[in-house]
């Protein structure tokens, strides 16, 4: 697959051959969606929590005679049944992440680059670097470009210039190869590839 390269400024820089293997795949959306699920339940923090009747701070007398009532024999007052007493089944510290495996990870991503390449949604530019950490100028080189909503992915590392410019952008992500994933690709309209990031994911799948 041939795909031109652009430059910020919008000027053509050549082409460059895309590897069928990663950007030509049919996309299989349950694949996909396997990655994303495992992606988000991985991040959660799972830190709520509720006190159960072995933590509530009340009374352990018997709370009236067990018999000549003609009500109910209740004993602790900590039980679930009266306003302030604990929780039943409440929710406790846990972790929700799941098991996805490393190949099924790695074909999700492929997946998910090979949906943005069929629709449309994959851009490549030389590089991502501007020389004044300005972002007034670097959102009117992304007007040009058609990039309202946008995940840029970079090589190794971001340059600081166009990491501080891009920063206050909306809805403009910035990351470097390491931090692909799923989840950032499909949640932007567009991706953006640089040189260095086709170099690095073909070296990655190799």
């Amino acid at each position: 697959m041939e795909m031109k390269i652009t430059t910020l400024e919008g000027k053509e820089a050549g082409s460059v051959s895309l590897s069928d293997a990663i950007f030509g795949l049919e996309p299989r959306t349950d694949i996909i969606q396997r990655c994303i699920n495992w992606q988000l339940a991985k991040r959660q923090r799972g830190t709520h929590k509720a006190k159960d009747r072995s933590e509530v701070w009340r009374t352990g007398k018997k709370m009236y005679a067990q018999k000549g009532t003609g009500g109910a024999r209740h004993g602790s007052a900590r039980v679930p049944q009266f306003r302030g007493g604990g929780r039943a089944f409440g929710p406790v510290v846990r972790s929700h992440a799941i098991d996805l495996p490393k190949k099924v990870r790695a074909l999700a991503l492929r997946h998910a680059l090979s949906s943005k390449a069929k629709d449309g949604g994959l851009i490549v530019i030389d590089q991502a670097t501007v020389k004044e950490a300005k972002t007034k100028a670097l959102a009117a080189q992304f007007g040009k470009l058609g990039l309202s909503n946008a995940l840029i992915i970079g090589g190794a590392e971001i340059e600081t210039n166009f990491a501080s410019a891009a920063r206050n952008i909306p809805n403009i992500d910035v990351l470097p190869i390491q931090g692909i994933n799923v989840y950032d690709i499909l949640r932007r309209k567009t991706l953006v590839l640089t040189k260095a990031a086709i170099d690095a994911l073909e070296a990655r799948f190799k």
